[in-house]
């Protein structure tokens, strides 16, 4: 239960982190965001990353926990970089 929390936090900051950056808004919103809704974005996928590896380490311990933490940030960041491929192809069209 632990390693899905962690991943679905995961997956949830790296989408906010991808937000916040200027190449995704026009592909996702359509138009370019005001500097402090991206910088928004910004502090909660970090404030996401932080809370995924705090509910990671203190259920599994610092050494197994930070390498759960690299697989679940690992497998979260493909899932975003792959929506967002997608999302692009089919904006394209």
């Amino acid at each position: 239960m632990t390693h899905l929390l962690t991943i679905v936090f995961c997956v949830i900051a790296f989408a906010f982190l991808a937000m916040s950056m200027e190449r995704h808004h026009e592909v996702v919103f359509g138009r370019e965001l005001r500097a402090g809704q991206a910088r928004g974005f910004r502090i909660a996928g970090w404030c996401g990353l932080v809370l995924a590896l705090r509910f990671i380490v203190g259920e599994e311990g610092w050494a197994l926990g930070l390498v759960s933490y690299s697989g679940c940030t690992s497998l979260a960041a493909g899932l975003v970089f792959g929506a967002l491929v997608i999302r692009q192809r089919l904006s394209a069209r």
